[in-house]
């Protein structure tokens, strides 16, 4: 009977580790099958929460880092700004490496794009434009035009429409229209 006792106990030890390494892998397998249905945050969304979090010259000093291709730098900046962790500042930093967001006051609200070209938005921001050809470049900067405004500026340009390019050049920046004429000539490719 004695010589039982030992293989007995050896059996039960047995038992408790394997019971106690299938709850533990079950709880795994939860918590991994829970964290896939939910849904990943949107990059922008991220990216919007957090510009928001930053301060004007905080802002303007992590687009540095990020366009000198300084990432490491960048996510530690951002990690010194806003004491987040380590891992949610490198994908706030990646969010807004991958959608650029303007800088927004905390007390202004979201800027609201006029519908018609009449009123022109000032942006919080100088937008440059270069234009090039041959040895002659001209450039345009103005806190009135964005991507989007010159994106519109160039199809004109690109259709034949370059009178209505160099006017919308002049409602959107501080230039005369022989200036933007000029601008806009380069522009043709």
């Amino acid at each position: 009977m004695e010589s039982l006792v030992i293989p007995v106990i050896i059996l039960a030890v047995v038992a408790v580790g394997v019971t106690l390494a299938a709850r533990a892998l079950g709880r795994r397998q939860a918590t991994a099958r829970q964290a896939e249905s939910v849904p990943a945050p949107d990059a922008s969304e991220v990216a919007r929460l957090a510009a928001a979090k930053l301060d004007e010259d905080q802002h303007r000093r992590l687009y540095a880092l990020i366009a000198q291709g300084q990432a490491m730098a960048a996510i530690k900046f951002y990690y010194e700004c806003t004491g987040e962790g380590l891992r949610a500042s490198r994908d706030a930093v990646a969010a807004l490496a991958a959608h650029p967001q303007p800088y927004r006051s905390p007390q202004a609200p979201a800027a609201v794009e006029p519908d018609d070209d009449d009123t022109p938005q000032r942006f919080p921001y100088r937008y440059r434009a270069i234009a090039s050809k041959g040895d002659v470049t001209r450039e345009v900067s103005s806190n009135m035009l964005n991507d989007e405004i010159y994106g519109r500026i160039r199809t004109l340009a690109r259709s034949g429409d370059t009178e209505g390019a160099a006017t919308a050049l002049t409602k959107h920046s501080d230039i005369s229209l022989k200036q933007a004429r000029e601008f806009i000539a380069l522009l043709d490719d």
